[in-house]
């Protein structure tokens, strides 16, 4: 079955793929994840935010972005921006953005949306009579959840949030439509140049299996030790 497979090409670019194109996911997953967590923290307390505006707002934002596929949202994003920037500053002509801002803008907005999700349900399962104590104490709501609520929905969410970052990981490799070096792209190039795309995707594949694996490991440790803890 595999004996016209020339798996020589591996061993000639893993390097390349490895620490450029390996490495570069694994840097756009890294920041997209802090940044998602980030914003998505803050759009789940607003959804959860006793002013309607702001709950509004933030619902409508989550629903409508997750209702767009992924690689539209890269693509609006990139193409798009510049001339809607240049339209809102009076520029004639289109912004610099860059393929990378672009796409780590676009991972870190998209995300956000599952992060709050995560995070909301989280802060929900916090008892009730927790946030009450805190008014009682006289904090107010930023300082309720900041001090109070948010560093227990965080220890509650972790390997949730972990697991989105898995599927964070996995949908990096969208950015081929942008022509970014990621690991996809940069084995797409290299398979199509020396003609070996059967035994270069084998390898990507494997790649994202082990790592998957591994990080699916180690979530569920870490589930496991969290729920020996409480």
């Amino acid at each position: 079955m595999f004996e016209n497979f020339d798996f020589d090409i591996i061993a000639r670019s893993w390097q390349v793929l490895i620490f450029q194109g390996l490495a570069f996911t694994a840097q756009v997953t890294v920041l997209a994840m802090v940044g998602g967590i980030f914003l998505g923290t803050l759009l789940a307390m607003m959804r959860l935010s006793s002013i309607k505006a702001l709950s509004w707002t933030a619902t409508v934002y989550v629903n409508g972005l997750r209702s767009i596929p992924l690689v539209l949202v890269i693509f609006w994003f990139y193409f798009l921006v510049p001339y809607i920037g240049a339209w809102i500053i009076g520029s004639p002509t289109p912004i610099k953005v860059g393929a990378f801002t672009s796409a780590l803008v676009t991972f870190i907005l998209f995300e956000a949306c599952y992060y709050c999700e995560i995070m909301r349900a989280g802060i929900q399962s916090i008892p009730k009579g927790q946030a009450s104590a805190g008014y009682a104490l006289g904090l107010n709501y930023w300082q309720v959840m900041s001090q109070v609520v948010l560093p227990q929905a965080f220890r509650n969410m972790t390997p949730v949030l972990l697991t989105q970052t898995i599927v964070l990981f996995q949908d990096v490799s969208l950015v081929y439509i942008i022509s970014l070096p990621d690991f996809v792209t940069i084995a797409s190039k290299i398979a199509q140049r020396d003609g070996r795309l059967i035994e270069m995707y084998l390898f990507v594949a494997v790649v994202y299996l082990a790592i998957c694996l591994l990080m699916s490991y180690g979530v569920k440790r870490l589930q496991a030790r969290i729920a020996i803890a409480r």
